[in-house]
Formats: C-alpha cells, sequence, structure tokens
C-alpha cells in the first residue's frame, strides 16, 4: 500500500485572482512542508469551486456530479486531509461553499482531518469561523484541527514581513504555519485512505452472465 496522502484544497473564492485561493494555498504549502519535513510523501489537488458552479447546481438538482464536478468529489471523498477556505458573506460561508457541502455523501469526511480558512473585507468577520463554519463540518463528522485562519483585507499588508502584523493570535505567517502544523500531525498519524474500493466491481457483465 502506498503511504502518500492525499490533501485536497477546497477553495470557494469568486473571484480571480482571489484571496481565498491565495489564503488556501498558504494554508497547503504549510501543511505539505511540514509533511515533508516528516518524511511522508504528499500529493496536493485543488478544487476551485468558482470552475464547478453551475455543475454544482445541476447537482443538487438531479442529486448526481457528473464530469469534470465527479472528479472534484472524489479528491475530496479519498484526502487524508483537507484544506477547505471560503470567503465570508452576510456574516457566514458562501452558499457555493454550503451548496458544494449539500452534494457531498453525509459520511464522506467522517473523522478526516480538515484545517478550516476563511477571508473577508474586516476582522469584524472572524467569528464566522467558530459560529457558522466550524459547526458545519463538525455536523458533517470531520476532525476539524484546533486552528483556523481568518485573513481580512489588512492582514495581507503585512502578510509577507517577518513577524507580520500584531494581534492577540500573532500575524497571519504565525497562524497559517501553526495550523499547518497541526493539519499534517493530524495526517501523519492516519493510514493513508487509498482509492475508495468500487462497489461494482465485483459485479459479473451481462456478456459474462450470458457467456456462463
Amino acid at each position: 500500500m502506498s503511504t502518500e496522502r492525499l490533501l485536497t484544497v477546497v477553495a470557494a473564492g469568486l473571484s480571480q485572482p482571489s484571496s481565498t485561493r491565495l489564503l488556501a494555498d498558504r494554508l497547503a504549502t504549510a501543511t505539505t512542508d511540514e509533511l515533508h519535513l516528516a518524511g511522508v510523501p504528499v500529493r496536493v489537488e485543488v478544487v476551485e469551486l468558482r470552475d464547478h458552479a453551475h455543475a454544482i447546481v445541476d447537482a443538487m438538482l438531479t442529486g448526481f456530479a457528473a464530469g469534470d464536478l465527479a472528479e472534484a468529489v472524489r479528491h475530496v471523498e479519498q484526502a487524508d486531509g483537507i484544506v477547505a477556505v471560503t470567503p465570508v458573506f452576510t456574516a457566514s460561508y458562501s452558499g457555493l461553499f454550503k451548496s458544494f457541502a449539500d452534494i457531498l455523501d453525509p459520511a464522506a469526511l467522517t473523522g478526516v482531518p480538515v484545517l478550516l480558512g476563511a477571508t473577508g473585507g474586516t476582522e469584524r468577520h472572524t467569528l464566522a469561523l467558530e459560529y457558522a463554519l466550524r459547526p458545519l463540518l463538525s455536523y458533517l463528522h470531520a476532525d476539524v484541527v484546533p486552528t483556523s485562519v481568518f485573513a481580512a483585507t489588512a492582514d495581507w499588508a503585512g502578510a509577507s514581513a517577518p513577524d507580520g502584523p500584531r494581534d492577540g493570535a500573532g500575524g497571519l505567517p504565525q497562524r497559517i504555519a501553526r495550523a499547518g502544523q497541526e493539519l499534517a500531525r493530524a495526517v501523519a498519524a492516519r493510514e493513508p485512505r487509498g482509492e475508495q474500493a468500487d462497489p461494482f466491481a465485483s459485479t459479473p457483465s451481462f456478456s459474462d452472465l450470458l457467456g456462463g
């Protein structure tokens, strides 16, 4: 069995370029850096929900994810760890992020380590991570790591400084590093999920049945 872990990054930003995708990429890099230091091989797959917006609505109506969206769903369902980042709209996660969560199998995230991130215009939206996003992932039985990361517009101004802006939780780079360490430890502590078994793989074809 391969020891490689799959880290799936789910970014729900709507614009291009997107601060949501930027935060997601930095959280993924912090996590993979820690896994490499621990000698754990990792592969990263990025699911940009903006690219699947119409297909997500179709899947909600039909109950079936097709094409590229089906592949994105597989990346989530097979992940050993997930970085999930959403913009904050009206004091909560985006509708696109929630719609994607709604089309997943209810058991898909059970026990899977998840790192939560969010972006917004001001730091007043920080608590949306705790009263909106964390309860959603807890409902799905994900193993959400303790540190979640919110990035306001002002955070990016000092994100490249060695110490970052000063606040009670540390600057953005420090929060990203801490969250990445927590997710990496959780991923490394679990056995790789690997490819999910196809429940129909052993079903004989009609030609086999007729030939027999």
